[in-house]
């Protein structure tokens, strides 16, 4: 009997220390510290299994136990190292390095008469002397299990607690079991053959220990309480087997072999289909709920998976109306729903469908009135109630005939944000079917108001993004009515001069040029304003600023005398399309500010290692006040029919290829604009008079 007790209860602390290891070696490929549990977790379960496995004589089991004891002393040091004990640490190192050299001497003096047998003295010698020192080096460890205990913070205490608890179990059974060998001169093959249900024990202990792993303080949770509740359930089942398995040996003698293979066989394969199934594991949760906790959920719990959901994108890059489905079929542990949202009209209409394959929902799922009745009461709906009562309830009416219909639909969740029904979200029955109670109204309630504030902000981006698309639309189509005010002023002062010099040969070609140039000017206005193109600004090049210039003059030199000179060879760094089209506002603003008589002079110069371009004019000129405050900024212009806006996108133009654009205006005397950008690498740098040219 006793060597049955020392099997079976061998073996089961063998599974559970196993099932230790295994997850503290998956829990310390994310979190530190675990490496050490895992270890000591695989020499306990080593040790259990090989006892479990065969007769062994005493001392080959103790030096099994001196092994798995320094497995022990080696997870303490471990957590003395990770909470931070780095006063005193050649002390302690020390002081853990001496009880394990007295653990290791003990090891080696019971293995001492598998080399020299056949002297009875040596022997006793052998036996007394590794119990001594097998008793110090447990004392020794008892020892340290208190001070790693009391020199840890109280927090840290309710951490570690369960560990302590469980090696104090481990190491005190084997003082007493030495203490019995030292009195009587042998080993109690009772009490060796029991350590096998105190290893079971303590096991448990070290779960629920690496459950609470990372938190300061220890609260029966719900994940806890299912794992621990696991592990017994798993112990249980071994108890089980062991007792029928012995039963039957008793019973059925001559059959007794092939029975308890048949029944082993079975009850894995039955727990093989039973332990994964989704059914079973959610009809454990809710029992558990149920019967031991006051509450049916953990809200601390769901509240941070409700929030990791909604705020965090998953990896599949589900949209915010599928993760706001998720959150709230989550907490309801629900298989999948529907989000329907109200149209222009006020009808529900289906906006997305997550896990929810057999549902068929129409385009118009259900009626405005039904969306009113929800924005007035903000009530979480139970279809089977609705069912139940269909000719009581006030929705029974409202609530279109598919949805009544479809068995697998549980229960409506509206989304109220203030005043206004942002959703409602249809959920799917879950897969153990239960009633709504009053936790599931309140907090489904609060998730309800939580997700229609993330719609409503989610609405409102788009909306804004939208009004954002029509200002850039704007903001182009600004630019282009200066423009076409440009042409416009420059065809009429065409038109005007053909009136005089229609006939002339030299006028005509002029005038057939600036047809051309104006309309290019305005199929590339078109351009610019579609939606499909992106103004961007191209990646500034080295550029001939004479031909840039002289573009520019010739299509407005019928318009208004032009003259330009400087250093029409000048290379610099620009956008030769954006620096042109900055050069026409400026020219076309001097133009316009120039009396007819007084030509419109731009100049090319080199000013150290920069290019400018200057356009002066004899204009009227412009005060201080209006320079600083007024003459960049849109819609502000001093002239009658002006815009306001081509000093302004010339200076936007002029910035994007790293420019600056610099203005020096006295009133009635006239204004200078300079656009100053960078000179190109190898320009020439000779000095050289300035050729001008006069139009």
């Amino acid at each position: 009997m006793i060597d049955d007790i020392s099997l079976w209860s061998h073996a089961l602390a063998a599974a559970l220390f196993g099932m230790l290891a295994a997850w503290s070696a998956q829990k310390a490929v994310m979190e530190k510290g675990h490496w050490a549990l895992a270890i000591a977790c695989t020499a306990t379960a080593a040790f259990a299994m090989v006892v479990a496995a065969g007769d062994l004589q005493p001392r080959s089991i103790r030096v099994g136990e001196g092994l798995v004891s320094v497995a022990w002393l080696g997870y303490m040091y471990a957590l003395w190292r990770i909470g931070g004990g780095v006063r005193s640490a050649l002390t302690l190192a020390a002081l853990y390095g001496t009880v394990m050299f007295v653990t290791v001497l003990a090891t080696t003096v019971s293995a001492a008469p598998y080399f020299f047998d056949g002297s009875p003295r040596l022997l006793n010698t052998a036996f007394f002397g590794s119990i001594v020192l097998s008793m110090i080096s447990t004392i020794g460890s008892l020892m340290l299990v208190h001070n790693l205990y009391t020199a840890a913070t109280t927090d840290a205490r309710s951490v570690i607690r369960m560990p302590m608890i469980g090696l104090a179990i481990y190491w005190a059974y084997d003082l007493n079991l030495l203490t019995i060998a030292y009195l009587s001169g042998e080993w109690s093959i009772e009490l060796s053959a029991l350590r096998g249900l105190a290893l079971a024990i303590i096991a448990p202990l070290f779960g629920l220990a690496m459950a609470q792993t990372g938190r300061t303080k220890i609260r029966l949770s719900r994940t806890a309480t299912f794992q621990s509740l696991s592990l017994v359930a798993i112990g249980g089942y071994l108890v089980a087997m062991v007792l029928v398995t012995s039963i039957i040996d008793a019973i059925a003698s001559d059959y007794a072999r092939m029975a308890q293979v048949i029944f082993v066989f079975g009850s894995s394969i039955a727990a093989l289909f039973l332990l994964p199934s989704e059914r079973f594991r959610a009809w454990f949760r809710v029992k558990l709920s149920k019967h031991l906790f006051q509450h049916r959920f953990d809200y601390r719990a769901e509240w941070l998976r409700f929030t990791d959901t909604i705020g965090r994108p998953s990896h599949d890059g589900a949209s915010l109306d599928i993760r706001i489905i998720q959150a709230v079929a989550d907490i309801t542990e629900s298989p999948g729903g529907a989000l329907l949202i109200p149209d222009e009209s006020g009808q529900l209409v289906m906006q997305a469908k997550w896990n929810w394959k057999g549902a068929e929902i129409p385009g118009h799922a259900a009626s405005a009135e039904l969306g009113q009745f929800f924005l007035k009461t903000g009530r979480i709906t139970s279809l089977d109630t609705i069912r139940a009562t269909l000719n009581e309830a006030k929705e029974s009416a409202l609530i279109p005939e598919w949805l009544l219909g479809d068995a697998s639909a549980w229960a409506l969740v509206p989304l109220v944000h203030f005043e206004r029904l942002a959703a409602i979200v249809i959920l799917q029955r879950p897969v153990i079917d239960r009633t709504f109670d009053w936790e599931d109204f309140d907090l489904l309630r609060v998730v309800g108001r939580q997700l229609a504030s993330y719609l409503a902000e989610a609405r409102s981006q788009e909306t804004l993004a939208s009004v954002q698309q029509f200002d850039e639309f704007n903001r182009r189509f600004a630019f282009i009515m200066h423009d076409i005010k440009n042409l416009v002023s420059q065809l009429t002062l065409v038109t005007r001069n053909a009136e005089r010099h229609a006939g002339n040969p030299e006028f005509q070609a002029d005038m057939i040029a600036t047809l051309k140039s104006s309309t290019a000017r305005m199929n590339e206005m078109l351009a610019r304003l579609s939606q499909h193109n992106k103004v961007q600004i191209e990646e500034p090049v080295a550029a001939e600023a004479g031909p840039m210039v002289q573009s520019v003059t010739d299509a407005k030199r019928l318009a208004h005398p032009i003259v330009i000179g400087g250093r029409l060879d000048l290379f610099i760094v620009a956008d030769p399309a954006r620096l042109q089209q900055a050069l026409s506002h400026l020219v076309q603003n001097a133009i316009e500010a120039s009396p007819t008589t007084e030509p419109v002079c731009v100049m090319i110069k080199r000013v150290n290692d920069q290019g400018v371009i200057e356009i002066a004019d004899k204009g009227h000129g412009m005060s201080t006040h209006f320079i600083r405050h007024s003459l960049f900024k849109p819609f502000s212009s001093t002239k009658p029919s002006g815009f306001g806006i081509g000093a302004f996108e010339s200076q936007e133009l002029i910035v994007a290829m790293n420019g600056r654009l610099e203005v020096t205006s006295r009133e009635g005397e006239g204004t200078t604009f300079r656009i100053i950008l960078p000179l190109a690498r190898g320009s020439d740098v000779k000095t050289e008079d300035y050729q001008v040219k006069a139009a």
